[in-house]
Parts: structure tokens; C-alpha cells; sequence
């Protein structure tokens, strides 16, 4: 697990707990369920069985892999739409392709985020390069979907690449922690990636026994996914392994302990720390559209099938062909997968 690293952690700065501060209660802990995204790579679903009002203002969290692929095995999603949010992927082992018809893409590995606004709407594909395709490799990393509010749901497509140089990297009072911060602000240091709705995210990964105790703005949810390892979270103790994810409740500092002994095949405690702003507003939600009513989310589709959301790039066009109907996270080319999911916030929604 490369992401970033640095040789002495104790030269960084570190994150101190303010005096006085109240350490947020672990409201629940939840198992992330397994299952298959695009053309066939394995996912953790990190926020299966939480209510969006807990997640606002996020949508959506996929731990893709951890897996180590063959040659010929590498798999990534054919092009698909999207509206209304914005897609934030993570690299901590391996190399993904994107391209969108916006003029946005390129290249990301190991420590580098990808930061794509739908907005008004957008077509991309992210796929393995072909030479990870023949070679095969280890392949780890996150999707993460970010709700826009109403107001900028209908903004112009954006795209923006967070190198793993220009992550903000801090320590823990006891410098056993080492914090990647990718995007908001920890402690006064903020992390590079732009964001539209006000969220903190990074990577942390804390030695065994170390404590790592995390300022937290108040008006921020907390949300801690356990990528590997085994650990405790929040002053009650409450024990967290691969795969689970810890909602917190109010307060402004997380606290999470790492275990003294940790697996083989990770020596320390690895987790993924998000929170934000919450939005506060309806959201209607199918395949690849998040918006704010049915009537916005079944006018998605049709733009889409009218090819106003744009088209596939001409160089593209020959690996563009169908191949399964839209699911939940937008591929494919047809209408169907799930059942809308439509949520009230704070009260139960208006049709639109």
C-alpha cells in the first residue's frame, strides 16, 4: 500500500487536539458488502445500509479491490453518464485511465486523486492502460460520489487532477499517525483538491497502539472506513477491521486507536476519514443521476438517451458499443437497473 509515504515522519507537522474539545460517540458500525462494478472489478459498497441523511452531503462510497490481477484480468467501465454530483477517485496501488467529452482526463497511480464535477451532465470512461491490461498487477482505490446542492447541480462539467505530490501530509501528537490530507482542512493545513460543496478527506494510516485523536469541524458529519488493519474508535473503544465503516455523532475531534498487532499483509492501521457540510436537500437518486426530484432524475435519462449530455469523443467511438443496461453507477446504455430512491431533507420531498 504505496500511496505516499515519507522516510521521517517526525518532521512533519502535527495535528494537535484542542483543549476542551469533545470527542464525537461512534453512532454505528456497519460491514461493507462485496460485489461487482463495470466491466467486472471487485467493490466493498462503503455506505450499503446508511440512511443519506447520516451521509449527506456524500452519496456513495466504493472500496475498488484490493486485488492483484493477472494478465488479461485488469477492468475498468465502459463510457456512462453522469448529472447532478461529483465522482472523487482515489489511487493507492495502481494506474486508471479517464476520459471524459468535456476535454478532461489523463492518468492516475499510486497517491493521485481524480476529481470530476457531472454538473450539468458529462459522458467518461476509466479504464486500466492497455499495458496493466497485459501485465496484470495490484489494483486499490476508492470512488467516492459528492452531492452538488440544487443551485450548482446544473454548473458546467469540470475535471481536475490531484497529484499524490501536493497532498497536504501531517502527524499525530504522538507522531504515529501519518495523515494524507487530499482535499478541506485539518487543523489549519488544507489539502489541494477543490471542492464544491465544503468536505475534508484523507488517508490515514496509524502505527500499532498509536492514537491518532482528529480535529473536526462541528459543523462537519464523520465518517471512518476501515481499509485494512484492526483498530478502535472513538474514547468508547469500539473495535473496526477491513471493511467496516464508523458513523460518528456530534462533537469536534474523531478518535481512532490502531491495535498493537496488525495483518501480515498491512503493518499498520489504514483508514479513509471523510466529512462535510450537509446539504440539507431532497435527493432523488438512480444509476448514474443524484438530483433533487424524480422529475429532474427521469428528465437525466431522457437527455441522455437524446444525446444532450453530449456524445462520445470519435477516437472512442469503436469501444463504445453497449454492453449492459445502466446500474447504479451509471454504465451501460439503457434505461433500467434500480428503483429510484428518493430522500427527504430535512422533511419528505416534493415531486417536482
Amino acid at each position: 500500500m504505496p500511496a505516499v509515504s515519507v522516510s521521517d515522519i517526525t518532521i512533519l507537522p502535527r495535528v494537535q487536539e484542542l483543549p476542551g474539545s469533545k470527542a464525537r460517540t461512534v453512532r454505528s458500525i456497519t460491514t461493507a458488502p462485496q460485489g461487482f462494478e463495470g466491466e467486472g472489478f471487485p467493490v466493498r459498497r462503503a455506505f450499503a445500509g446508511i440512511d443519506l441523511a447520516d451521509l449527506d452531503p456524500f452519496i456513495h462510497l466504493d472500496e475498488m479491490g484490493e486485488v492483484e490481477y493477472a494478465p488479461g484480468e485488469p477492468k475498468g467501465t465502459p463510457w456512462h453518464p453522469h448529472r447532478g454530483f461529483e465522482t472523487v477517485t482515489y489511487i493507492i496501488d495502481g494506474i486508471f485511465d479517464h476520459q471524459d467529452n468535456n476535454g478532461g482526463g489523463g492518468t492516475i497511480s499510486d497517491g493521485d486523486t481524480q476529481w470530476m464535477t457531472a454538473g450539468a451532465g458529462i459522458l467518461h470512461i476509466e479504464t486500466p492502460p492497455e499495458h496493466l491490461v497485459m501485465s496484470g498487477g495490484l489494483f486499490h482505490g476508492f470512488q467516492l460520489w459528492v452531492n452538488l446542492p440544487a443551485a450548482k447541480k446544473w454548473s458546467p462539467p469540470a475535471y481536475q487532477d490531484v497529484r499524490a505530490k501536493d497532498v497536504a501530509l501531517l502527524t499525530s501528537t504522538d507522531g504515529g499517525s501519518l495523515l494524507r490530507v487530499i482535499a478541506g482542512e485539518v487543523a489549519g493545513h488544507f489539502g489541494p483538491g477543490s471542492t464544491q460543496t465544503p468536505i475534508t478527506l484523507l488517508h490515514a494510516s496509524i502505527a500499532p497502539g498509536a492514537e491518532l485523536r482528529l480535529p473536526w469541524r462541528k459543523d462537519y458529519n464523520a465518517l471512518v472506513y476501515t481499509m485494512s488493519g484492526f483498530g478502535f474508535v472513538g474514547d468508547e473503544q469500539r473495535p473496526v477491521q477491513a471493511g467496516q465503516l464508523a458513523v460518528f455523532g456530534d462533537g469536534d475531534s474523531i478518535v481512532v486507536r490502531a491495535a498493537n498487532q496488525q495483518e501480515a499483509r498491512s503493518p499498520e492501521l489504514e483508514l479513509f476519514i471523510l466529512g462535510g457540510a450537509p446539504i440539507k436537500e431532497p435527493v432523488a437518486w438512480m444509476g448514474p443521476f443524484v438530483m433533487n426530484t424524480k422529475r429532474e432524475v427521469l428528465q437525466a435519462f431522457e437527455d441522455f438517451q437524446k444525446g444532450l449530455l453530449g456524445s462520445i469523443p470519435a477516437i472512442y467511438k469503436e469501444d463504445a458499443k453497449p454492453k449492459a443496461p445502466l446500474n447504479r453507477s451509471g454504465e451501460g446504455s439503457k434505461l433500467g437497473g434500480d428503483v429510484l430512491d428518493v430522500h427527504g431533507a430535512p422533511t419528505d420531498m416534493q415531486e417536482g
